[in-house]
């Protein structure tokens, strides 16, 4: 089964196992997820299946964009309502201003230090790995871009939030950032992706909703985003088979012109998705991930 699958995840599951999950569901082996999201959180996780697999290089740097809420008055370890409380609850009463003023430097490009219990590396090890050890994770600061960082509502200790961040950031920094700033400490306790770069709710499917049609392989393919919506930024191209068959056996070929594009998606037909090409000059376009 070749497809990209866009899931609503569920609270309480690694993305991990919704692969697995999704393996016995549709009896494809090749699945990966595009970006990770932390048991907790629920929403959009992308997934590509079977030869779709090779595509996942294209996809990242998308931004992404989440809800959730913050609870203000301790920090924890991971940054979020999974981890050890990293002091007492002061049990703050906070103005929906001054948590504002706050958000309000949590803007544009800046220097983000990961969670210590992430999957960042640290001379090859996940530094989540080495902080349940017990053993010192110190993690560089990486650059993030932040574009929208809106606080919706504060009511005693909570701030519900909408955020849009970069590929890379972390939602649950910004919380953790959040209440040092305030000086009060804080924690991420609810997190929801809404959009994945160019994927949204609106084309999620839950896991129970998916289950009901194992087996069915056309019913699972039309849940599938249409080949032709992926990577928007890259046209879309029918090659004719002369064409078809030089790219397919590695050599390059003409297409049809698209003003100064360096890359394009090639089908045969309107859905069988060959693969990507890069223009060499004019015309004229080498293939880059073939399918065969």
């Amino acid at each position: 089964m070749n497809g990209l699958l866009v899931v609503d995840k569920p609270g309480g599951m690694t993305s991990h196992d919704v692969v697995a999950r999704l393996r016995r569901i549709s009896g494809e082996r090749s699945i990966g997820h595009l970006g990770t999201l932390d048991p907790m959180a629920t929403g959009v996780l992308p997934l590509l299946m079977g030869k779709y697999t090779r595509l996942a290089q294209y996809f990242s740097a998308a931004e992404k964009s989440y809800t959730g809420t913050i609870r203000f008055g301790f920090a924890t370890d991971t940054y979020d309502a999974e981890g050890e409380p990293a002091g007492p609850d002061l049990q703050p009463m906070l103005r929906p201003d001054v948590v504002r003023i706050a958000a309000a430097r949590f803007q544009g490009e800046m220097e983000q230090v990961p969670p210590p219990f992430s999957a960042k590396k640290i001379d090859g090890t996940p530094a989540y790995k080495l902080a349940r050890a017990g053993k010192p994770v110190e993690l560089r600061p990486a650059k993030v871009r932040i574009f929208e960082f809106e606080i919706a509502r504060v009511e005693g200790a909570e701030a519900d939030f909408a955020v849009t961040i970069s590929a890379g950031g972390y939602v649950r920094s910004i919380a953790h950032e959040m209440g040092q700033t305030l000086g009060c400490g804080a924690h991420l306790t609810r997190l929801r992706r809404t959009r994945a770069g160019a994927f949204t709710l609106e084309q999620a499917h839950t896991l129970d909703e998916l289950e009901k049609m194992m087996g069915n392989v056309a019913s699972l393919e039309a849940c599938c985003v249409h080949p032709r919506s992926l990577l928007p930024e890259m046209p879309a191209v029918c090659g004719d088979e002369q064409a078809l068959g030089k790219l397919r056996n590695g050599a390059q070929a003409n297409l049809p012109e698209f003003s100064d594009t360096p890359m394009v998606k090639v089908f045969e037909g309107q859905r069988n998705l060959v693969g990507i090409a890069k223009r060499v000059v004019g015309t004229l376009f080498q293939p880059v991930t073939i399918f065969g």
